[in-house]
């Protein structure tokens, strides 16, 4: 339990790949109350995947660890990872286990979608996006190819924190900034695409409602939490979108976030078309964009390659001109989704923690190569970048984006911020106030501030060669 409240309280969900966070927070103050956290299971092997029962029943455990602050909340906003594919039958129970984000089994049917539907330039300029394995329009059209007495099956289909959602309140709701990741909604026109639907024999019944930015969700009405009936309950969001909001988010703040996945984004007034399918051009949970790229292989990539070199995580070492690209489990950005890692330039005098420095190296230069395709013309090359996610604990991982951009790192002192964006998404619910606002009130992206050091040019340039030079190898 933490601190006394000042205000009413409200409850942030972080529904992420492994595990469910919860906090309970002062909606005036930001103050945390209370928290927890239960872990959920996800498949191994080339499926990636996890019944949604278990994200149900991993919340309420979370939930009951936060103690009686629960039982006092005034409202709830759940955020979820983005783009699973979570299938219910008539009764609204699952068909099959949910296909996650991470799983790039359906790397062929991403590449006949953007070919059938007049290819990538089209699919930009409409959908906002090129759909990569990930997007949930792939992975539906997988189930169809694969399984498709599941897809015959199939009522309903949602992303993680719809469902979530749906059994808080009754109600098929989703948000256009989850929306936006599926492949099937038009940044366009901000609805759903009728064509696109029809391609992939979806029926839109068969979709959630999507909600406006400070539009309710519905009510809390299920028995089997300890949350209090009647407390009101957000349209809820994609993980992303709600760190975007815990931070507080103003246009031209670039943010890199280092978890299993690597994410760099930044808020936008205008709306992304990137053609090159490098940068997702996601909405926001406000009004705006989000304009971001994602990396498969962030930190648990490199922890991997710390375990195989016997090393701790930190035992890096500087020098040398070996190079590494840990796509270890196919890469989305760039989209290699079959690659493996590549280890180039070894020596007699390499020594393992140069290698595992390489490591780091090869993880940080994926995500800020997309970098300035997610900045709007006109951010200042100088704009300090706000580091987030577990990765941002490490020295290893903040010197090597440092020495890698070339850019000044501020890495807040808020943590879970998914969680907290939640939170200031249900706090700008019952406050009637704009959730960003409502964040930047609480102060959560102040932290510690670490200046510019010179970029290593020769670093980045041997990098961006060996992608080039290894290409035929990292698409086989």
């Amino acid at each position: 339990m933490g601190a006394q409240a000042a205000g009413p309280l409200v409850v942030g969900v972080d529904s992420s790949t492994q595990s469910t966070k919860t906090l309970v927070v002062d909606a005036e103050t930001g103050a945390v109350i209370a928290r927890g956290q239960a872990p959920h299971p996800v498949s191994g092997g080339a499926a990636k995947e996890t019944d949604p029962r278990q994200w149900w029943r991993a919340l309420g455990e979370a939930l009951a660890r936060c103690g009686d602050a629960v039982r006092q909340v005034s409202a709830v906003s759940v955020a979820g990872q983005q783009h699973g594919l979570v299938v219910l039958d008539a009764t609204g129970a699952p068909v099959r286990p949910a296909i996650l984000w991470n799983d790039v089994r359906p790397a062929p049917q991403s590449e006949r979608l953007i070919a059938e539907l007049g290819g990538a330039e089209a699919w930009a300029e409409r959908i906002g996006s090129v759909p990569p394995p990930a997007f949930t329009v792939a992975k539906w059209a997988w189930l169809r190819a694969n399984e498709p007495a599941a897809a015959d099956a199939t009522a309903a289909v949602r992303l993680p924190h719809d469902y979530l959602t749906e059994r808080l309140t009754g109600e098929a709701v989703t948000d256009r900034g989850d929306a936006s990741g599926t492949g099937w909604w038009a940044s366009a026109t901000e609805s759903y695409d009728t064509e696109v639907l029809a391609h992939v024999g979806l029926d839109p019944a068969a979709l959630p409602r999507v909600a406006r930015p400070g539009e309710a969700a519905g009510t809390v009405h299920a028995d089997e939490l300890p949350l209090p009936k009647g407390a009101l309950v957000a349209a809820g969001t994609g993980d992303n979108m709600a760190a975007a909001l815990g931070l507080g988010l103003r246009p031209g703040q670039p943010v890199l976030s280092l978890g299993t996945s690597g994410t760099v984004y930044a808020a936008s007034t205008l709306r992304p078309a990137d053609p090159t399918g490098t940068v997702a051009g996601f909405a926001d949970a406000r009004g705006d964009w989000l304009p971001l790229a994602c990396t498969l292989n962030c930190t648990l990539a490199v922890d991997r390659v710390a375990a195989l070199l016997g090393r701790g995580r930190e035992a890096v070492e500087a020098g040398g001109t070996v190079v590494m690209l840990p796509f270890l489990d196919g890469e989305r950005t760039p989209n290699l989704p079959r690659a493996s890692g590549l280890v180039h330039g070894l020596r007699h005098d390499t020594t393992a923690g140069q290698l595992l420095q390489a490591a780091y190296d090869g993880a940080v230069f994926a995500l800020l190569a997309a970098l300035e395709r997610v900045l709007d013309a006109g951010t200042p090359a100088d704009a300090p970048l706000l580091l987030i996610g577990g990765g941002a604990k490490g020295a290893a991982w903040r010197e090597t984006v440092r020495r890698l951009s070339g850019r000044p790192v501020v890495v807040p002192e808020a943590q879970e911020l998914v969680a907290l964006g939640a939170a200031a998404q249900a706090a700008g619910l019952l406050l009637g106030e704009d959730p960003a606002a409502v964040a930047r009130r609480w102060g959560t992206a102040r932290g510690a501030e670490y200046g510019s050091v010179e970029r290593d040019g020769a670093a980045w340039e041997r990098l961006a060669a060996t992608l080039t030079d290894g290409a035929a190898l990292l698409r086989r």
